[in-house]
């Protein structure tokens, strides 16, 4: 779905390209300084012609050059406009107060940060991307937006760049093998065929045939890899008859279409017309799958009971792309222009509402198995299966919600696998499907009850407390004439969510009454929730061996069914009453194991929550550079997150916060924490779980180092130079020198220039003024 990588967090690897990147030389140098001299730059081209892998390449190009990262949303799998904008923010971690529309969060998050946002594939929601870019380059001065789109965006300021199809030989060049891979199109085809014939080469021989049909395919890169598929049984010259033979025919009657795109249809209809019957309607059946999909998936939905040698037919003729995962073997994908020709073709066999339904049933089981299955130890497995499946399952609501009679699904869907929101800092999200889906259903479905203890659930993670008490109440209503003991105590459980979040002493009595209703029902989840929950209350309300048995009770809980969520929350719990009650170390202990736990799942609520704890724990033994330093990473967590502390954490963060900044003066606290805060995930993750503590005397400030040319241009800057004329001096880009300057300003935790020269002068040996 998209990609951030930055200083401050990364969520999710930069998509390594699996083949090699042919031609674009003079584009990607064009595009750069575009973007060096330009904050909005659109790629604009027809499907095929490159435009995403263009950006891909110019991101790596200059990723460098923005301090604060980049991030690459890909939208193609995103055809809700509503939720275009909540994509942006779970890749930025933008997220704020419930308060906060999402947009103004992704605004505030961007508004002092250097970073290039690349938007992919605009064209289907080119009103919803416009209106985004716009508020962001109003108010963010350091950003830079690099988007493609089929069309422009339309907004003042933007500058276009036409994505050209690859060089080709004129009709009346005569190449010899020498001179072929001069041009890129032949290029490519030859770097593709290697893949498909081993040892391909292009000979004196082949050289004209190949020159003719990338002239015939107008160089668009997507046509030249679907024709190169077919040299698994044809030579060049056959493909190449054939495919004239083809393109004349296929042609005829879109005579107003550009060039381009006549090609490119025109190959597709040639690819389809190829496949043999089973492959035309596997190939219109997956148009429904948005994102990847694995195989028992496509059997299921593409109702086959064996796809195996479709779909590697549909393979080796490059319409369906196979990528294998880390631990879940092969997945596979259409290209958008492919899955959207698909869906053409599905229109026309009159299927689409039967393969869409059979998609959402697909997903609705598969949720319902995650969901019967979270507590056990297939956990962290469900968890990365529906990361996979996030778009799918996106997709699946949406068509129930958008189907008459089918709401109801979409309500029991979007309440399931509440944990996995959670770990993934979507409660938004979440609650947006919950939303729509109470709004769609009827008023008496009889699982609306528990979807609004689910939403009451997001709110209190987005700290919308009046938006709790209102879903509560609505619960509580609809179930006063119901006799289901298990549904009071799962509507009183959410109560205890309520009490919890306002001190409400009533808590512990909610509490209390639940527990044994819910052990006894089985609900295990819910029972280690209120736990969890329980033992927190009962320490604070002065019962500190209570709290701890509660809290123990937990983790031993959750042990027995291989659980380790609601331990790591448990263990949470324990360090929090141990920082503030009891022994450091236990807390320590208890701390390092949930945060090395959910680290496993890359989880951006266990950084919050354990790192914050970890914290709170150097504070306490003294290591406040190193405190700082953590409190500055839980920082950029907690924005990862988008809730705010809970009361029960924000109390102790600001009371050994304070203690640390006092202990170590503002400016040294300062510095540590911008440090801290610009640590990746991982890099945060590794230096709080550190097995050897910073016990050393705080850092000096002599220990910040500088690189030579840092140090040189530290050394304009004191002497009064701007950005401008460093460049001059320097003779490098004015965006280079700004580039500099900001990453000296982060490595000394300064905020000005004038605390640049103060630091250099200061060691210089120059008086100060």
């Amino acid at each position: 779905m998209g990609t951030f990588v930055s200083t401050a967090r990364q969520r999710e690897s930069p998509g390594t390209e699996v083949t090699r990147y042919i031609g674009g030389v003079r584009e990607r140098a064009v595009v750069r300084r575009l973007l060096g001299a330009n904050r909005l730059v659109t790629l604009t081209g027809p499907g095929g012609i490159g435009k995403t892998r263009l950006a891909r390449q110019v991101m790596r190009d200059v990723a460098r050059a923005y301090p604060d990262g980049v991030v690459f949303a890909e939208l193609a799998a995103v055809s809700d406009g509503a939720l275009l904008t909540t994509h942006v923010a779970d890749l930025l971690g933008a997220h704020g107060p419930s308060r906060s529309s999402v947009s103004e969060c992704v605004v505030e998050h961007l508004r002092d940060r250097a970073v290039l946002v690349v938007l992919d594939n605009c064209e289907h929601l080119v009103a919803d991307c416009a209106r985004l870019v716009h508020a962001i380059l109003a108010e963010c001065s350091r950003v830079v937006v690099l988007g493609t789109s089929r069309h422009s965006l339309g907004i003042a300021g933007e500058q276009q760049f036409p994505v050209l199809p690859l060089q080709v030989p004129g009709a009346d060049v005569v190449l010899t093998s020498d001179e072929a891979g001069c041009y890129e199109a032949i290029e490519l085809f030859a770097d593709r065929a290697v893949a498909v014939q081993p040892g391909f080469r292009i000979t004196d021989g082949n050289c004209a045939d190949i020159a003719r049909l990338c002239r015939r395919l107008d160089g668009v890169p997507l046509a030249i890899e679907m024709a190169v598929a077919r040299l698994r049984t044809l030579t060049p010259r056959q493909i190449t008859e054939r495919m004239d033979h083809c393109l004349t025919l296929l042609t005829t009657g879109r005579r107003t279409a550009p060039p381009r795109q006549r090609s490119l249809r025109a190959t597709l209809d040639w690819s389809y017309a190829l496949c043999s019957d089973d492959e035309q309607r596997l190939w219109a059946h997956l148009s429904v799958f948005a994102g990847s999909f694995d195989l028992p998936a496509v059997e299921h939905v593409c109702a086959t009971g064996d796809a195996v040698d479709t779909i590697d037919g549909l393979v080796d003729k490059s319409v369906v792309l196979s990528e294998t995962g880390r631990d879940e073997g092969v997945r596979y994908r259409l290209l958008e222009p492919v899955r959207e020709y698909g869906h053409e073709r599905l229109l026309l066999l009159a299927t689409r509402e039967s393969a869409a339904r059979r998609h959402r049933d697909w997903y609705d089981q598969l949720t319902a198995r995650a969901d019967a299955e979270w507590l056990g130890p297939r956990q962290s497995a469900w968890w990365h299966r529906l990361w996979q499946e996030h778009a799918n399952v996106r997709a699946a609501v949406r068509w129930s919600l958008s189907e008459p009679g089918e709401a109801g699904v979409a309500l029991r869907m979007a309440a399931r696998v509440e944990e996995y929101w959670t770990l993934r800092g979507a409660h938004a999200e979440a609650r947006l499907w919950l939303d729509r889906a109470l709004a769609a259903a009827p008023p008496d479905h009889p699982d609306r009850p528990l979807a609004l203890v689910t939403a009451a659930a997001h709110s209190w993670w987005l700290s919308d407390l009046p938006a709790v008490s209102h879903r509560v109440a609505e619960a509580e209503s609809l179930i006063v004439h119901v006799d289901d003991e298990l549904l009071h105590a799962r509507v009183a459980y959410a109560r205890v969510l309520e009490a919890q979040a306002q001190r409400d002493a009533r808590c512990r009595e909610i509490a209390t009454g639940v527990l044994p209703v819910l052990r006894r029902h089985g609900d295990h989840r819910r029972t280690l929730r209120t736990l969890t929950i329980l033992g927190g209350v009962e320490a604070y309300l002065g019962d500190i061996g209570a709290g701890r048995a509660r809290l123990r009770d937990a983790v031993a809980f959750a042990q027995d069914h291989a659980d380790r969520y609601y331990r790591d929350i448990a263990l949470f719990g324990l360090a929090l009453i141990e920082t503030q009650f009891g022994d450091v170390d236990t807390a320590a202990d208890a701390a390092r194991t949930a945060l090395a736990s959910t680290s496993a799942l890359d989880s951006r609520f266990g950084d919050a929550f354990h790192i914050e704890a970890l914290a709170w724990i150097a504070t306490l033994q003294g290591h406040h550079w190193r405190a700082a330093t953590l409190y500055g990473a839980a920082a950029t967590a907690w924005e990862s997150l988008g809730s705010a502390h809970t009361p029960l954490v924000a109390r102790p963060h600001q009371h050994h916060l304070d203690d640390t900044r006092r202990a170590l003066g503002s400016p040294a606290f300062d510095r540590a924490y911008t440090a801290g805060h610009g640590f990746t995930a991982t890099e945060a993750r590794q230096y709080a779980l550190e097995e050897n503590a910073d016990t050393s005397p705080d850092p000096p400030e002599e220990t910040v180092r500088l690189t030579q040319r840092q140090h040189e241009i530290a050394e304009l800057v004191a002497q009064g130079l701007s950005n401008r004329e460093i460049a001059a001096r320097l003779v490098i880009s004015v965006r280079t020198a700004e580039t500099h300057v900001r990453h000296i300003m982060t490595r000394l935790g300064a905020t000005t220039r004038t605390q640049v020269a103060t630091w250099y002068l200061t060691r210089s040996g120059t008086p100060v003024n």
